[in-house]
Order: structure tokens, then C-alpha cells, then sequence
């Protein structure tokens, strides 16, 4: 004599019930990795307990790959039924591409305004008060360079001045405008 088929639905007894969840869930679980092995089948099962604990089962080591896997094909799946979400899609990354341009562009509008401030502030203080960055034409009208111990004229009038270094004979290093202003010093 057999059984007769079992009526489903929730059962009230706690207890009972969770027994049942116990033996059953391990039957799932035995199942899927029975399928895996013998259909080899990629296999990934969840399943949560009342009290929210997570039982979980994959037939590979990374659920995460057969998960993706499973949401680009319920995707594509959708997709090919409501063609509107695909219309959608494409307008969003259209709209994300647009958005993107406009960022770029107006970062480099910043970089160039930002540069030609600076631009702007180095020539006018280059007219008023700061040297020029090209050497002038006139020996007489450039700086001195105050190198090594050397006090500036005037700094401590009891103490005799130092005598500047000499120019070496390896004075090709320097620049022209500084042989002329440690010659005429």
C-alpha cells in the first residue's frame, strides 16, 4: 500500500516544522550536488532558514560566477520579451556617455581658465615688480647673485667685504648672463 499524495502547507507544530526544514533541506542540498555530479551541471543553491540563517551550496568554487551568469541570462531573457527594456538601457548608457563628455569638457574649460589666470597673473607681476623670465639685453641692468658668503653692500659696514669667488676656467656650465654679472662684480 502507498501513500496517498501529501497535502503542502505550512505546519503549525514548531517543533515538527523544524525537523521537517532539517531533513528536507539536507535532501536538497544532497540532490543538487548529485545533478552536479553526475549531469555535470553548474549548480548553485540558497536557501535561508526562518531565523534567517543562510545555507548555501555550489557545485564550483565561485557561486558569484554562476549568480552573474544567471542574472546577464534572466537579462537578456527580459529583454528579448520587452524590447522597451533594451530601448531603456541604451538610452541610459547613451545619456551616461553624454554626461561624461560634458564632465571632460568642462574640466578641461577649468584647466584652461586656471592656466590663464596664472598666465596672466605671472605678466603683469613680470611688468611691475618681478624679472623677467628672458635675460635683458643690458649687462648693467640685471640682478646680482648674492653666491656663497657674501653679504650684500651695506650689511655690515665695520667688517671688511669679502673678496668674490673667482671665476674657475670651467665657467662654460654657467649661463651667459651670469658670466657678466660675476665679471663685473
Amino acid at each position: 500500500m502507498g501513500r496517498g499524495p501529501v497535502q503542502l502547507r505550512r505546519i503549525e507544530n514548531k517543533i515538527n516544522r523544524q525537523v521537517t526544514f532539517s531533513k528536507r533541506r539536507n535532501g536538497l542540498l544532497k540532490k543538487a550536488h548529485e545533478i552536479s555530479v553526475l549531469c555535470d551541471a553548474e549548480v548553485a543553491l540558497i536557501v535561508f532558514s526562518t531565523k534567517g540563517k543562510l545555507y548555501e551550496y555550489s557545485s564550483h568554487s565561485s557561486k558569484e560566477g554562476i549568480l552573474g551568469r544567471y542574472q546577464r541570462y534572466s537579462f537578456e531573457e527580459r529583454a528579448v520579451l520587452d524590447p522597451s527594456i533594451e530601448d531603456q538601457n541604451q538610452l541610459m548608457f547613451d545619456s551616461i556617455s553624454e554626461l561624461q563628455k560634458k564632465l571632460m569638457e568642462a574640466e578641461k574649460e577649468k584647466n584652461n581658465a586656471l592656466m590663464n589666470a596664472h598666465l596672466r597673473e605671472q605678466q603683469n607681476g613680470a611688468s611691475t615688480s618681478s624679472p623677467s623670465l628672458s635675460p635683458p639685453m643690458v649687462p648693467d641692468s640685471m640682478p646680482t647673485l648674492n653666491i656663497g658668503p657674501c653679504q650684500p653692500r651695506g650689511a655690515g659696514e665695520s667688517e671688511p667685504e669679502p673678496s668674490p669667488a673667482p671665476v674657475q676656467a670651467n665657467s662654460g656650465n654657467l649661463p651667459p648672463w651670469m658670466h657678466l654679472t660675476v665679471s663685473n662684480r
